[in-house]
């Protein structure tokens, strides 16, 4: 799927053009009332202008007023038009790499002998299906039965082939991903055109998009607007007959249309739009706009600790000598007993004593015995003669060798146990010579990107399975405000409750049939691609990368769609309500002299002021367009200083840009002699 489409490419700008005028029809319009009544004063204002023509009348203004009227709702229906034309680029890419397979049906699931061919369309949930190495999965499901590698480029663009294996976490599969190796029975979860690719193309089109709690109460009071503005101009009407004089249906209509906020009005839904298509680029599908908002919102954000917050794997980290013993030794004895240790564990011994003592280990030797981990003895090691080698469960090791820790080493395994780590006692030849620290490590920089969260005023908080012991170490040496230890999904559905209960918006990442009634309680639920079929259904995103610290880029995306909304929405009132010394010195200056004082700008004419007022009003929605869609520069920076670079940047701002964008038209239609 491809995640970087120019800002404004040629093909999808040609198309938005068309779809723009396609859009024109009042019956899509109705949805957005701002632009549709300019769509109908445009309407009035051509009728009106083909009437002066027909009469013989002079029509060269209300035309220029009725084109650029047409402008302007073009131009807004323009700005939904490309971005809804970028999510229908990203869809044809993925409707390409979905095509037509023929399954292989399985009656029997005990039974694999006997199968079927059957289009994948023909699929229903419930049914199982055999894939083999070579072959496309046709549907989604859950791997039941075997282990594969699977290609899943065609979703998430990641190239590399992942695990897919039946029980766990991570048996869920994709349709339209591709079996490398191995082969596995899948029964099917979704009905034909509700899978996950159905679901997405549909998402990224715009297709099942939904207006958001914010954006029908921002079109609610974007509708109180226009319909205050529509009494105002009304009302001159009678201001005007008493003055004797007054002002022609063209100048009203006018007046109207670029004192009503159509900037906003016209990029609403663009900003929409596009606020999905950025978390479709970091490979996240968000099932509902609720959610992508409510992201923006978040005050609390849950995170496992394995795997997010650490690496997952106790890695060495340190080595303590016994007395009399060097930290050489034991590094040397630590990589004889890690010689035929496949764990992780075991193969970061063997990186720890090469990186901090330059001890590289042997290939092993053919005559070297290996003494396996079991779950009885905790202990493994390496025999060589005339040597043998242990490593293993501190007590195990005592109680094995028969001979009691000296003081200073047994101190320093109680340092190492006290700080949350796991202490691995090493032994040559029947003698404890020290021990191994192993602990999960922190991820670098995951420390400064909670700080960064903490700036933005949302709370960190660990979930993990460890002890407090382990679960307060590594909260401390990771920057999270809060922890919760020894949790199990009842004590993460209860976490969250409590939490929204004091008014919090909480968010939490998770891929385990155990996280499914967490994610779906809470309000942002991001549910790893590679997770159960459970905790996808449960949450209301999911993430093809299946990277839990992805949420915090979700919650940035979140707050950016707000941003960028409420910075168009300061810029667009600010805009109007320059436009008054525009327009209104321009209409009543015939009549009372006194408001030349208003013409601050020094318009050439009251003819060139509207007109120049209307140009600039359409304009100033394509020339907004590339912003509404890149979205507004967002800094993890607390709420106070957020508003102020608002007003400063989009209100102040919104203010000048019409003084300026006016003038400009003004003096270019001057010299033009239009007006």
């Amino acid at each position: 799927m491809p995640n970087t489409i120019a800002l404004m490419d040629g093909p999808i700008i040609r198309r938005a053009a068309l779809d723009a005028v396609r859009k024109l029809d009042p019956r899509q319009l109705v949805r957005n009332p701002v632009i549709f009544v300019t769509e109908v004063v445009s309407i009035v204002v051509t009728v009106l202008a083909i009437r002066d023509a027909l009469s013989g009348q002079s029509w060269g203004f209300q035309a220029g007023v009725a084109a650029w009227l047409w402008m302007t709702v073009l131009f807004a229906t323009f700005a939904e038009a490309v971005a809804e034309g970028r999510g229908k680029a990203r869809a044809a890419s993925l409707r390409a790499s979905r095509g037509e397979t023929v399954a292989r049906w399985v009656p029997n699931p005990d039974d694999l002998a006997i199968t079927a061919p059957r289009d994948a369309s023909e699929l229903r949930r419930g049914d199982h299906v055999l894939v083999e190495a070579g072959e496309i999965i046709p549907s989604d499901g859950e791997v039941v039965r075997g282990i594969a590698s699977v290609n899943e480029s065609a979703v998430t663009g990641e190239s590399a082939p992942v695990i897919r294996e039946a029980g766990g976490d991570r048996s869920a599969v994709t349709g339209g991903t591709l079996v490398v190796s191995d082969s596995i029975l899948v029964r099917i979860t979704s009905e034909p055109g509700s899978t996950f690719l159905d679901r997405m193309i549909a998402m990224v089109e715009g297709a099942s998009r939904q207006k958001t709690p914010n954006e029908i109460a921002l079109d609610i009071l974007l509708a109180g607007m226009t319909i205050i503005f529509l009494i105002a101009v009304v009302t001159l009407v009678g201001f005007a007959s008493y003055s004797g004089t007054a002002p022609s249906v063209i100048v009203l209509s006018a007046l109207l249309v670029t004192l009503i906020p159509t900037t906003i009005g016209g990029l609403l839904s663009a900003i929409g739009i596009a606020g999905m298509d950025r978390l479709v680029r970091f490979n996240v599908l968000a099932t509902s706009g609720r959610a992508v908002e409510a992201a923006g919102d978040v005050d609390v954000l849950l995170l496992d600790k394995t795997g997010t917050i650490t690496f997952g794997n106790r890695q060495a980290a340190a080595i303590i000598a016994a007395p009399g013993v060097s930290v050489q030794e034991v590094a040397e004895a630590a990589v004889y007993a890690s010689l035929a240790d496949e764990t992780p564990e075991g193969r970061s011994i063997l990186a720890y004593a090469k990186e901090r003592h330059g001890f590289t280990a042997p290939a092993l030797p053919e005559a070297a015995r290996a003494v396996p981990f079991t779950a009885q003895t905790r202990i493994s090691g390496l025999d060589l003669a005339p040597d043998c080698y242990r490593k293993g469960a501190v007590d195990s090791l005592v109680a094995a060798l028969k001979q009691p820790l000296p003081e200073p080493l047994a101190e320093g395994i109680d340092r190492i146990a006290r700080a949350g780590a796991t202490p691995l006692a090493v032994a040559r030849n029947n003698r404890i010579l020290g021990a191994i620290e192993l602990k999960d490590i922190v991820k670098p920089g995951i420390r400064e990107r909670f700080a960064e969260l903490r700036r933005m005023g949302i709370r960190t908080v660990m979930v993990t399975g460890d002890n407090r012991l382990t679960a307060a170490a590594i909260a401390a040496e990771a920057g999270v405000d809060d922890f919760l230890a020894e949790a199990k999904p009842q004590d993460k559905l209860d976490y969250i409750r409590a939490q929204q209960s004091e008014g919090r918006l909480v968010a939490m990442a998770g891929d385990g049939t155990n996280d499914a009634p967490a994610l779906a309680q809470a309000d942002v639920g991001l549910a790893m691609q590679t997770g159960t079929q459970a905790a996808r259904e449960a949450g209301n995103m999911v993430d093809l990368d299946s990277d839990p610290t992805k949420l915090i880029e979700v919650v940035e995306i979140g707050k950016q769609l707000l941003i960028t909304r409420g910075a168009l929405t300061t810029f667009s009132i600010a805009n109007d309500v320059a436009k008054y010394f525009a327009i209104l010195p321009a209409i009543f200056v015939a009549q009372y002299p006194g408001l030349m004082a208003l013409n601050v700008m020094g318009l050439a004419s009251p003819q060139s002021a509207i007109l120049s007022a209307v140009i600039f009003n359409a304009l100033i929605i394509v020339s907004l367009v590339p912003l509404a869609l890149r979205g507004v520069t967002y800094a993890p920076v607390g709420a106070a200083p957020l508003l102020r670079r608002n007003l400063l940047i989009y209100g102040v701002g919104g203010l000048i840009s019409p003084f300026i964008g006016i003038k400009i038209i003004d003096v270019v239609l001057t010299f033009l002699g239009v007006a």
